[in-house]
């Protein structure tokens, strides 16, 4: 692939909204009543249709061209230039598709599967991914200038028009093709268009992990009007879906890594990641909380709990760190979770019960300081929660409806 061509310009964010105030105040005019009726019909009318995205996209392309024939004949736009009808159609652009974002972006549940599965995969290779595994030379190198490349890609969720989502891509694009320019001309080094781009690219878009990647893109390629995704723009976004389709496919065959080193990475980060979900002080709370009548952290499954020399009870995990945890710890910490759950349950309609009677105990059920007891009760973590006879019934009340 060529280097980018610089033929095709788009006006800077700020210009944007500018651009589509001025939509909005041709959309005032009296004389628009018409076309006005024609965009509140049409947005109206995709309620009518079952959500294809594909389908969408052609409809919504063929609304695009409609308008953009009836805008250049009416009467609001006698004599105007190109440039202006341009700005016509971009303001048009964002209105409809801000209109119906909630209906065509992650339209369907396999968007939503496929995003999810770029964030985790991504995810994973952030914690050992390097330049060089991607053969980017050393001296294109520069991980704290293409900050602010991962900064722009960043803000793409940050808007809802297909213009000023691929303002983000291109945004970030330039920054990395400037950083790319700037080096080679230090190194006295001819760019090698594509072959020095796409892998900074890639690399780029793997720190900046964005949020709802291949979403982005197809809401892009199907509701950008098709005469803008040209020459500079076309470059740039083609090169952001290859990096996406790069990464969906990425192993160690696709990297200047040892196969087996790559594997043990990919396993060694799942791990760290399964460990860094899981938060032994939530589930190490005391039963007393729950009305038990053991100690703190007791498990229902006695198996989990060990006995000391003295005969005094000793829980598991109590003084454990998360870096400490096996794969193995993870299945039985699950287990007294679950545990847990099914007493709290169990407590909940007895309180319920209890309630509906009219009986009231002599004492309090809910003591303690736990995460677990203020998160139920809706209070800050660490504050005691004991509670007098009337207030108690308030909270149980409160918990079990």
């Amino acid at each position: 692939m060529e280097a980018p061509p610089s033929s095709y310009s788009l006006s800077p964010a700020s210009q944007s909204s500018i651009t589509f105030y001025d939509f909005l105040d041709k959309m005032r005019n009296p004389a628009s009543l018409d076309l006005v009726r024609a965009i509140k019909s049409f947005i109206v009318s995709f309620s009518f249709y079952t959500a294809n995205p594909e389908n969408d996209g052609k409809r919504v392309q063929e609304f695009f061209s409609t308008m953009e024939a009836t805008i250049i004949e009416h009467p609001l736009w006698a004599g105007a230039t190109n440039e202006e009808v341009d700005c016509a159609m971009e303001g048009l652009e964002k209105y409809v598709m801000t209109k119906l974002f909630s209906r065509t972006f992650t339209a369907s549940p396999e968007d939503v599967k496929i995003d999810r599965e770029i964030f985790e995969k991504i995810q994973l290779l952030q914690t050992f991914l390097r330049p060089e595994h991607l053969d980017i030379p050393k001296f294109l190198q520069n991980e704290a200038s293409w900050l602010l490349a991962e900064k722009e890609l960043q803000k793409i969720n940050a808007f809802k028009a297909p213009r000023e989502k691929l303002l983000c891509i291109m945004s970030c694009c330039r920054v990395i093709n400037n950083l790319l320019l700037n080096a080679s001309i230090s190194e006295n080094h001819a760019l090698g268009g594509a072959d020095d781009f796409l892998p900074v690219l890639i690399y780029v878009t793997i720190k900046a992990n964005p949020p709802q990647l291949h979403s982005n893109l197809k809401f892009i390629q199907l509701y950008r009007r098709q005469a803008k995704l040209v020459s500079e723009a076309a470059y740039y976004f083609t090169n952001l879906v290859s990096a996406k389709s790069f990464i969906i496919d990425l192993n160690a065959k696709s990297l200047s890594m040892d196969e087996i080193e790559f594997e043990q990475s990919m396993q060694s980060a799942r791990l760290a990641n399964n460990k860094s979900q899981v938060e032994p002080s939530s589930i190490s709370y005391g039963m007393t909380d729950l009305g038990a009548e053991t100690g703190p952290g007791t498990s229902t499954s006695m198996d989990d709990v060990e006995t000391n020399m003295n005969g005094t009870l000793h829980y598991p995990y109590m003084e454990a760190e998360a870096g400490e945890l096996t794969v193995k710890d993870v299945e039985r910490l699950l287990s007294l979770y679950k545990d847990v759950v099914t007493k709290y349950t169990s407590l909940c309609s007895a309180v319920r019960r209890i309630s509906e009677s009219g009986m009231v105990p002599s004492h309090p059920i809910f003591r303690g300081t736990s995460a677990f007891s203020s998160q139920v009760e809706g209070q800050p973590e660490g504050t005691d929660v004991s509670v007098d006879v009337k207030e108690e019934e308030q909270s149980r009340k409160q918990i079990c409806k």
